[in-house]
C-alpha cells in the first residue's frame, strides 16, 4: 500500500520540514503545491530522496476563492500521473500528525477503501452554508469594482440552484481518501463542466466540492463522516485556533491521526511535545 500526502503550503519551509520528518515512511511520497505568490528557492531544500515533488502546475492561492480547488485539482492529477497511490491525504503545511508513521500507515492500510471526509448534508445539517449555494461570489476573479458588481448580481438573479440535481454536502476541505476517489472526482469534473463553473462562483467551495461529487455517487456508502483531524472552531472566527501548549491535554485525548492548525513561531512547544509523547509511543495508539 502507499500513500501520497499532499501539502498545500505558502510559507515557513522549517515547519514544512517538520512535518514531512514526522511523516516519512518508505511507503508514503509527498507532493507539495507551494502558492505561485511564494518563491520556490527557500523550499527547495525540502526535495529529496525522490519521494518529495513540488507540484509544477501551482496556482496563486486566495483564501475563500476556487483558486484553492484549482490548487488541490492540479496536483490531484500531477499526483494520478506520477505513481499509483491507495490513499491520497490532503493536508495543509500547517497539520501535524497525533500519531506515528507506521501508525498511521497500519490505520489506512486496515481501512482500505475507505473515505475519511468530514461529510455534513447542506440541507439539513450544515444549513449555515446554504447561502454560499444560493449566491453569486466573485472573489475568484481580479477586476476593479468586482464586489459591488456582485451585491447588483446577487439582487436581480435568481438564487442559484445545484446543477445535475446533486445534493451538496461538505465541511472540512482537509480529508484522507482513496486515490480512486480522487480519480473519480475528477473525470466527473471533466466531464461536467457546468459543475466546475457552479462552485468556481461559489465561496469557500474548497470545503464543498469534493464531498458533493463522492456523495452523489457509488462511493457514498465508502464514506466516514470523519476527517481523523482534530480542530477547535471555539474561537468563532473564519479560520481555526492556532493551537498552543495550552491545548496540549486535548490533542493528547483525541483518538484521530492529525490535528490543526499549528504556528511554530506562536508556539513551537506543542510540536515538542507531540514530537515527545510519539517517540516514547504514548501517542502510537
Amino acid at each position: 500500500m502507499k500513500i501520497a500526502h499532499l501539502i498545500l503550503a505558502h510559507s515557513e519551509p522549517g515547519q514544512l520540514e517538520r512535518l514531512i520528518d514526522r511523516l516519512w515512511h518508505e511507503q508514503s511520497d509527498f507532493y507539495i503545491h507551494l502558492d505561485l505568490k511564494s518563491s520556490l528557492d527557500a523550499f527547495r531544500y525540502l526535495e529529496r530522496d525522490n519521494r518529495v515533488f513540488f507540484v509544477k502546475n501551482r496556482v496563486k492561492v486566495s483564501w475563500g476563492t476556487y483558486s484553492l480547488v484549482q490548487a488541490t485539482i492540479n496536483s490531484f492529477e500531477e499526483i494520478l500521473a506520477s505513481a499509483e497511490y491507495d490513499f491520497i491525504n490532503l493536508m495543509s503545511a500547517q497539520d501535524y500528525p497525533l500519531k506515528s508513521a507506521d501508525y498511521i500507515y497500519d490505520f489506512l492500510e486496515q481501512n482500505k477503501g475507505k473515505a475519511f471526509m468530514h461529510c455534513l448534508s447542506i440541507e439539513t445539517e450544515w444549513t449555515e452554508a446554504q447561502i454560499r449555494l444560493r449566491k453569486y461570489d466573485f472573489g475568484t476573479f481580479a477586476f476593479k469594482g468586482k464586489y459591488r458588481l456582485q451585491a447588483i448580481w446577487n439582487a436581480v438573479m435568481p438564487a442559484r440552484k445545484m446543477p445535475d440535481g446533486l445534493k451538496p454536502y461538505g465541511r472540512s476541505q482537509w480529508f484522507t481518501i482513496p486515490a480512486e476517489c480522487v480519480e473519480y472526482a475528477l473525470k466527473y469534473l471533466k466531464d461536467n463542466s457546468e459543475i466546475e463553473r457552479f462552485f468556481r462562483y461559489t465561496w469557500a467551495a474548497d470545503e464543498l466540492i469534493f464531498q458533493t461529487i463522492l456523495y452523489n455517487s457509488h462511493y457514498r456508502d465508502c464514506i466516514v463522516n470523519d476527517n481523523l483531524r482534530y480542530i477547535d472552531w471555539s474561537e468563532r472566527k473564519t479560520s481555526p485556533k492556532t493551537l498552543t501548549i495550552a491545548d496540549s491535554r486535548s490533542l493528547m485525548n483525541f483518538d484521530g491521526l492529525f490535528a490543526r492548525k499549528f504556528n511554530a513561531k506562536i508556539d513551537a512547544e506543542i510540536l515538542a511535545l507531540i514530537d515527545s509523547k510519539i517517540l516514547a509511543g504514548e501517542l502510537k495508539g
